[in-house]
């Protein structure tokens, strides 16, 4: 398998921490949506990442569908999504708050770095949006004792709330101010610790 996008990005890291703490190799190629967007075009019209391409040459976008894939070839009781009830829906309803914080991270991101005039509006709107989201997350994430969000292991909604929490604070310093969210900045530290955390990680790189 080979996995198209650099680690920067909250959405392939969450991929290649997953592959990692599955313990399945992959090769890793770090294309940037702008620099190397020749390069991603023939597998991904959409020119985003992360794209994966798999053994025989089909092409898989977004993360969730990617590791809704990766997790149907784990044997029963592994996938990090709970198969089915209110526990799958409770992981993917945070899974879903993280990444969306983090989508509108980089929508702020843009919006502030590719327009002469940015606007307020639309800013405002970006920032009270993510923060909208970590104060639900954090909520949540007060309730649950333990290292990980529900259970003795780690899920997708831990990766995705940590990857989420280190993107917005590194594109946006200053944004929101950890000491609000002391649940998830707890959460995103243990996370962080994690060998698989510590070999899939970039720092922010803004595009040119």
């Amino acid at each position: 398998m080979i996995l198209i996008g650099q680690y920067d990005s909250p959405f392939v890291r969450r991929v290649g921490i997953a592959l990692t703490l599955y313990g399945m190799p992959f090769e890793h190629r770090p294309w940037s949506v702008f620099g190397d967007a020749e390069k991603i075009r023939p597998y991904n019209p959409l020119l985003r990442v992360p794209t994966m391409v798999l053994e025989d040459g089909s092409v898989l976008i977004e993360s969730h569908g990617i590791l809704d894939y990766l997790d149907g070839l784990q044997p029963s009781g592994r996938a990090m999504f709970p198969a089915a009830g209110p526990a799958r829906r409770q992981a993917l309803a945070v899974a879903a708050l993280a990444t969306g914080a983090a989508d509108k991270a980089v929508s702020l991101f843009y919006e502030l770095r590719l327009h002469q005039q940015a606007s307020a509006a639309w800013v405002d709107r970006c920032r009270t949006q993510v923060a909208g989201a970590l104060a639900v997350l954090e909520t949540d994430r007060a309730a649950r004792p333990g290292d990980y969000w529900a259970g003795g292991r780690i899920g997708h909604a831990d990766v995705a709330v940590a990857v989420a929490l280190r993107f917005i604070t590194e594109a946006h310093p200053g944004l929101i101010a950890m000491a609000d969210f002391p649940a998830l900045a707890g959460h995103a530290a243990r996370m962080e610790a994690l060998p698989a955390f510590q070999t899939i990680r970039q720092p922010f790189v803004p595009p040119a």
